[in-house]
C-alpha cells in the first residue's frame, strides 16, 4: 500500500525513507518549504511505520548549576550575563538519587545527569569527577532508569570511563546549524561539539543531540543542523524551542519571544523526523511557553516520539501527568521499555498536584531548581 498525501515532493519522500533511502540535504530544503498539514501527514506516517505508538519520557536534573565559563547567548547559566539564577556546586550524589526516583516513579525511561560547564575535568578536578561516578552509580543501581549524562566536551578517558559505567546516551547538543552557531557562541566551535558526539559514539554510548529553535535562524539552519547529524549519527535528537532569557544575548534580542511560529515548530519537527526517520525526535524545553496548551498534541502527530518530561534545568515543567494526557490526545501511549509504570497513578499526582502550592509540588527532578526562574 502506497501512503498519499497528494503532495509529491512530500509523497516521494515518505516513499524513499520507508524503503531505506537517507534523504539528502536538498530533499530537507525542499520538505521545509511544504504546507505543514500535507508535512506532518507525511512525517506522522513514518512514525507509525517504523516506530512503536510510543512517547519515550526522560528526565534531567541540573547537577551543577551557574559559573560556566563559555558564553552561549541562549543560556541562564553563563557567568558572562546576569539572569538571576541560583549557583551551586555539583549536587550531594544521593541527591540526584533521589531525583531519579522521582523521575521513576514519574515515568521517565531514562534520567540524564547535566552541569552547565564546557565539561567536567578528571584531571582539573578529580574530586567532583568521583562524585559524578558515584551519582552514576547510585542511579544505575538503585533505579531501573537508563542513565545519561551531559557533561560537557570530554576527553577519551573521561569517554570511555563513562561507557564502562553505563552511560546509556551522551547529551551534547550542537544547538544549531554550523553557520549560524558562530552568531550564538563565541567562546567554543562548532567542531568541537561535533568532536565530543564522535568520541562518545566512538567508545559505545548512544548519541542524543539536538537543536534549539527560535533563536534566529532561517529554515535553511534548521534543515543544516539536522544534516550535521546526520553525518554523526543520532538515536535522540531533541528539539527545544527557546524560551528568553532576560540577560541573556537573546533575551534582550528577542525581547521575550522566540523567533518561531508554532507552523515553523510543526515544520521542523516533520522534517527532522524524515530526515531521521529511526531516532526518537524528542520535544524538550520551551515547549509549554511557545506552544498553546491545546497545541502541544500537535508535534507528536508530525513525527514527534519523544519527550523531555519534569522540570528543565533552570525552569519547571508542566508534570509528568499532564503530558501523559498529551501523548493520549496524540493517540500514542508512554513507553515503558526500561520503566514499567503505573501512568494512573501519574496523571492522579498531576490532578492533586494542581490544588497544591508551588513549594509543595516536586516534579521528576526538581531537586534544586525550584527557586529558580529561568531556562536554558
Amino acid at each position: 500500500m502506497v501512503y498519499e498525501t497528494g503532495n509529491t515532493t512530500v509523497d516521494d519522500a515518505v516513499a524513499r525513507v520507508l524503503s531505506g533511502e537517507r534523504l539528502a540535504r536538498r530533499d530537507g530544503l525542499a520538505l521545509i518549504a511544504q504546507p505543514v498539514e500535507e508535512l506532518a501527514a507525511g512525517a506522522d506516517y513514518v512514525r507509525s511505520q517504523l516506530g512503536d505508538d510510543t512517547v519515550d519520557a526522560c528526565s534531567i536534573v541540573n547537577a551543577k548549576a551557574g559559573n560556566c565559563a563559555e558564553d552561549c547567548g541562549f543560556c541562564a547559566q553563563s557567568v558572562h550575563f546576569d539572569t538571576g539564577i541560583d549557583t551551586y556546586g555539583f549536587l550531594d550524589p544521593e541527591e540526584i538519587l533521589d531525583a531519579a526516583k522521582r523521575a521513576e516513579r514519574d515515568g521517565a525511561q531514562r534520567f540524564g545527569i547535566v552541569v552547565a560547564e564546557k565539561g567536567v575535568s578528571k584531571e582539573k578536578r578529580p574530586g567532583e569527577w568521583e562524585e559524578v561516578i558515584r551519582a552514576i552509580r547510585l542511579v544505575r543501581d538503585e533505579t531501573d532508569v537508563e542513565v545519561d549524562a551531559s557533561l560537557g566536551i570530554l576527553t577519551r578517558e573521561e569517554a570511555e570511563i563513562l561507557a564502562d559505567e553505563g552511560i546509556n546516551h551522551y547529551n551534547h547538543n550542537i544547538e544549531t546549524s554550523p553557520n549560524f552557531f558562530p552568531e550564538i557562541v563565541e567562546t567554543h566551535s562548532f567542531e568541537d561539539r561535533v568532536q565530543t558526539l564522535e568520541l562518545a559514539k566512538d567508545v559505545g554510548m548512544d548519541l542524543c543531540a539536538g537543536v534549539i529553535l527560535g533563536m534566529g535562524e532561517s529554515p535553511t539552519d534548521r534543515v543544516d543542523a539536522a544534516i550535521a547529524l546526520q553525518d554523526v549519527g543520532v538515536s535522540s535528537l531533541p528539539v527545544n524551542i527557546l524560551n528568553p532569557v532576560a540577560g541573556t544575548p537573546l533575551g534582550e534580542k528577542l525581547g521575550g519571544e522566540a523567533a518561531i511560529e508554532t507552523d515553523e515548530i510543526i515544520r521542523t519537527i516533520a522534517v527532522y523526523r524524515l530526515l531521521h526517520p529511526e531516532a526518537r525526535v524528542r520535544l524538550t524545553g520551551g515547549r509549554e511557553v511557545n506552544l498553546d496548551t491545546d497545541e502541544q498534541h500537535l508535534p507528536f502527530e508530525a513525527g514527534a516520539d519523544g519527550i523531555l518530561t519534569g522540570d528543565y534545568l533552570t525552569t519547571s515543567g508542566q508534570s509528568p501527568g499532564d503530558d501523559i494526557e498529551v501523548m493520549e490526545e496524540a493517540g500514542m501511549e508512554p513507553n515503558m521499555d526500561a520503566n514499567e509504570f503505573d501512568k494512573e497513578a501519574v496523571k492522579a499526582r498531576a490532578k492533586a498536584d494542581g490544588e497544591a502550592t508551588a513549594e509543595d509540588v516536586e516534579t521528576a527532578a526538581g531537586t534544586a531548581t525550584s527557586n529558580a526562574e529561568l531556562d536554558d
